[in-house]
C-alpha cells in the first residue's frame, strides 16, 4: 500500500491562487538581494524555483512541482523560495537542483523552519485533545536546522551551510492569525488532513488557549523561523577536507596542552 503523501499539491496551488498577504515572501526577496551582496560574484545564468513568480520579474522563474523542469548544467544559481517545506520529496528537490547547476554553481534555499508556528502548533493539539480526544494533521510539520542541513551533504553539495532566523508577528487573536495564514497561501494543504469541517469549539478552546500568550498590548505571538542552506555543485576548486590522520601537527601543541590518556573500565 502506497503511503500519502505529506502535500495534497492541488489543495496548495489552490491555497497560492488565493493568497493576497506575501509579506514574508517579500521579506525573503530582501534576504535573497542581501545574501547574493556578500558573495563577491557575479551570477549570469540564476533561477528561482517558487510558489509566487511576480515577486522575482527580473529572474526566469520555475514552479516547485515535484519534477522541476530545470535543464541540466544550465544555470550558475538556483534559489528555492520558500517552498521547499512544501516538497514530498525535499531531498529530491535538493539533488534536482544540483543537477541544474553549472560546477561551482551555487544552491540558495530558503523555508521555513522547525520553530514556525510552534505557538499556534501547541493550542491546536490540546485544544482538539480537549474536545475530541484525538489528534488530526493541521500544521505542516518543518524540519529543524540541524536535519535539514544535513540533507545538503546527502543531495551532494560542496560546502554546506546551514543558518536561520526568526521573526515574530503580533496578531489581535487566533482568529486573524489563521485569517492571515489562509492570505500566505500557507492553508493546510497536508495530504492527510481532515476531509470534513472541524467542530468550531476546537477552534474555539485553542483561540483562548492562544490568548493566555498575549503580550503587554494584549497581542498574541506568531513565530515565523527561516532556514537558510546553501551549498555548491562540486568542483575541483573547491576547498577539501583532510583525510582522517594526515594532520601535520597535533592538537594538543596547537592548544599548549598536555596528552591525557583516557581510561577504560
Amino acid at each position: 500500500m502506497q503511503a500519502a503523501l505529506l502535500t495534497d499539491r492541488t489543495a496548495l496551488s489552490r491555497n497560492r491562487a488565493r493568497a493576497t498577504a506575501l509579506f514574508l515572501q517579500h521579506m525573503v526577496v530582501e534576504e535573497v538581494k542581501e545574501r547574493l551582496s556578500e558573495v563577491k560574484r557575479s551570477f549570469l545564468a540564476p533561477v528561482v524555483v517558487g510558489g509566487f513568480p511576480d515577486l522575482w520579474p527580473d529572474v526566469p522563474v520555475v514552479a516547485d512541482d515535484e519534477v522541476l523542469a530545470l535543464e541540466p548544467g544550465a544555470h550558475d544559481l538556483v534559489i528555492h523560495a520558500l517552498s521547499l517545506h512544501w516538497a514530498n520529496d525535499l531531498v529530491g528537490q535538493m539533488v534536482q537542483c544540483r543537477r541544474a547547476l553549472q560546477p561551482d554553481g551555487w544552491f540558495l534555499a530558503l523555508l521555513f523552519g522547525g520553530q514556525t508556528l510552534h505557538e499556534l502548533r501547541a493550542c491546536l493539539a490540546q485544544a482538539e485533545a480537549e474536545v475530541t480526544g484525538g489528534l488530526s494533521p493541521r500544521v505542516l510539520p518543518m524540519g529543524e536546522i540541524r536535519g535539514l542541513g544535513a540533507l545538503l551533504q546527502r543531495a551532494g553539495f560542496g560546502l554546506p551551510v546551514a543558518d536561520s532566523f526568526s521573526t515574530t508577528v503580533w496578531y489581535r487573536d487566533a482568529w486573524h492569525l489563521m485569517r492571515d495564514l489562509r492570505a500566505m497561501g500557507e492553508g493546510n494543504a497536508l495530504g492527510e488532513r481532515l476531509r470534513r469541517p472541524t467542530r468550531r469549539a476546537v477552534f474555539v478552546r485553542a483561540a483562548e488557549l492562544y490568548q493566555g500568550l498575549q503580550g503587554e498590548d494584549g497581542r498574541i505571538p506568531a513565530t515565523f523561523e527561516i532556514v537558510v542552506l546553501t551549498g555548491w555543485a562540486p568542483h575541483e576548486s573547491q576547498q577539501k577536507p583532510l583525510r582522517p590522520g594526515s594532520a601535520a601537527n597535533r592538537l594538543a601543541d596547537a592548544l599548549k596542552s598536555a596528552d591525557v590518556p583516557l581510561k577504560r573500565d
